[in-house]
């Protein structure tokens, strides 16, 4: 995989920071996990959450199996970032260039699986649990519902993620050449 012409492609988005990394460098924790279950009221509702993506330890094994990943980042600015709904509205367009990434990774040869922003919103409803996903091409399980301390990867690569009214999304695709 020639990672100079991806970066030349990358360049060409609105990715505002990315980071090729060992998926070993990931951190992973139970905490990050007992925040979706206690705190997130997607909890249990899709299949980009907990408990369908499995254990944080069969989540990690997953995310281990893979050994390269490219961790990017997309940040738009919101009148107040204390309006999490008006937030999660901006999450759409950071989706876009994460499904172009993937895309343009295995179009390189690469195979993949992407974590993204939070829950799954491709479908209306959700099959869970009665059913299997009915997209699953386009289902990103979040990073947190992995388990994955994004922050502590983000410090170690200088990747800016804090800043006043602008929310900063943040992406893995997993890959092996």
């Amino acid at each position: 995989m020639n990672r100079e012409a991806i970066e030349a492609r990358l360049g060409e988005l609105p990715i505002v920071q990315y980071e090729w990394i060992g998926s070993e460098e990931l951190m992973f924790s139970e905490r990050i996990r007992h925040i979706c279950e206690t705190e997130c009221p997607m909890y249990n509702t899709t299949w980009a959450c907990p408990p369908a993506v499995g254990s944080v330890e069969a989540c990690k094994e997953r995310c281990l199996s893979y050994p390269h990943a490219l961790m990017f980042t997309t940040m738009v600015e919101v009148h107040d970032i204390a309006d999490i709904q008006a937030c999660l509205d901006t999450r759409h367009d950071h989706e876009k260039v994460a499904h172009y990434v993937e895309k343009m990774l295995r179009a390189a040869g690469a195979e993949t699986m992407t974590l993204s922003t939070e829950a799954c919103q491709v479908c209306a409803k959700c099959t869970w649990p009665d059913a299997p996903c009915r997209r699953p091409d386009r289902l990103y399980p979040c990073i947190e519902s992995h388990g994955i301390v994004a922050t502590a990867i983000a410090e170690k690569y200088g990747i800016d993620f804090i800043g006043g009214n602008v929310v900063t999304w943040f992406s893995l695709v997993f890959f092996r050449e």
